[in-house]
């Protein structure tokens, strides 16, 4: 008899029907002898449409009382599973984060996980089949209600595989993790592995099948990773820690596109590293990743320009203003109508040639370069967001090509 923990996304169970359907997914599984500690997110568009309610009934909401209100988008999901489960004769039974046991830090809103308690899972595991767990959320060390960030249910799902040391399967409305998002390039392929440093850049970049902060646990705790469709028995994709040794390694794994994004500009800044120093530090503090950052020095003055989600603004201009108190004479201007585009692949590692082929395929598409970006494994471009899937198709197309054999 074997433990796993799986999660299912929003879209998994975003109606009776769907709830119903996992309801039988899990049945067949403990049918063949396993016990499950199931992840749930909230149903559907709960999520969005609560915090629509929320601005409804307040200017501005507290970050303590809309972690309270969103949280119970993923109580009712549990609830309503464990349910459905019931009425097909497997004992289950659900689980908040303050009943599991999932402390994190104080953060409202973008938690982080510092510790997990499973005495209480493991201890109803010995009595029921399956134990249905709100994901997304923790409790905070004065006791309050605290929220992961959108995608945390991934986080939640991965932290509680890892803390029992039990492989982990993501379940969503998709078959798996493409080389493109299909939205973008319908003709994109299924990849049947993903290694997990390719799959920590994918997530950060924009690809929406895992949640990022979820891929960093399972690489560090070595956490057995597959992503599959609720609705389909097609293979999915398996996230490792390196390939098959049968696999060829390719040199670009996959293209993400990333809509939410913005572009900041700060112009007649007065010259200065301390300055710098100060404003990207006040960034930090306020939890806000900044990445294409470019200067443009003239005379005394320089003019930076950064990409940030497009969710950060409010805590952008925050941040610029604290760091630039007492400073005249500067401006700051966003643009929403860009867009990042990347190509990741660990085989750019060790492959010339890669970044002449990128910017070939975009020039070819006609598409214009904002900002650029690059590490060992990807090269991110800054794009005007109408052209965001041109670039995508073009990319795709390059790197889906067969090298010809010498």
């Amino acid at each position: 008899m074997a433990l796993v923990v799986q999660k299912y996304g929003g879209s998994s169970v975003a109606t009776a029907g769907h709830i119903k359907a996992v309801a039988r997914k899990i049945v067949d599984r403990v049918a063949r002898g396993d016990r499950l500690a199931v992840v749930v997110s909230a149903m559907g568009d709960t999520t969005d449409d609560l915090i629509s309610l929320a601005e409804q009934v307040s200017s501005s909401p507290s970050p303590r009382e809309m972690d309270m209100l969103l949280s119970t988008g993923e109580q009712a999901s549990a609830a309503l599973l464990a349910m459905a489960l019931h009425d097909m004769k497997v004992s289950a039974l659900s689980l908040n984060a303050f009943q599991l046991g999932i402390e994190t830090t104080g953060r409202f809103r973008d938690a982080r996980i510092v510790d997990l308690d499973l005495s209480r899972l493991r201890h109803r595991l010995e009595d029921v089949q399956v134990v249905v767990i709100t994901g997304f959320q923790g409790i905070s060390p004065d006791g309050d209600v605290t929220t992961l960030g959108r995608g945390g249910s991934d986080t939640s799902a991965i932290a509680v595989a890892a803390k029992l040391g039990v492989p982990c399967e993501i379940y969503s409305d998709v078959a798996g993790i493409y080389a493109c998002d299909p939205r973008v390039v319908p003709e994109a392929k299924k990849l049947d592995y993903v290694v997990y440093d390719e799959m920590l850049e994918m997530a950060a970049l924009g690809a929406r099948v895992l949640h990022s902060r979820g891929v960093e646990i399972a690489k560090k705790y070595k956490v057995d990773l597959y992503c599959g469709s609720t609705f389909s028995d097609e293979e999915g994709t398996r996230i490792v820690n390196t390939l098959p040794e049968w696999l060829e390694q390719p040199v670009v794994t996959g293209i993400a596109v990333d809509m939410d994004q913005m572009k900041v500009t700060l112009e007649g800044l007065p010259d200065g590293v301390d300055l710098l120093t100060r404003l990207f530090g006040c960034l930090a503090a306020d939890g806000v990743n900044v990445d294409m950052i470019s200067t443009v020095s003239a005379g005394e003055r320089t003019s930076i320009t950064f990409s940030v989600v497009s969710g950060h603004i409010c805590q952008v201009r925050d941040s610029v203003r604290e760091s630039l108190e007492g400073i005249d004479g500067w401006s700051l201007s966003d643009d929403s109508t860009v867009a990042k585009v990347s190509a990741v692949g660990v085989g750019m590692k060790t492959s010339s040639g890669v970044a002449a082929r990128f910017f070939s395929a975009l020039d070819g598409a006609e598409v214009s370069v904002l900002g650029t970006t690059t590490s060992e494994i990807k090269i991110s471009v800054l794009v005007p967001r109408d052209q965001a899937g041109d670039a995508a198709k073009a990319l795709v197309a390059e790197f889906d090509r067969r090298e010809e054999q010498p």
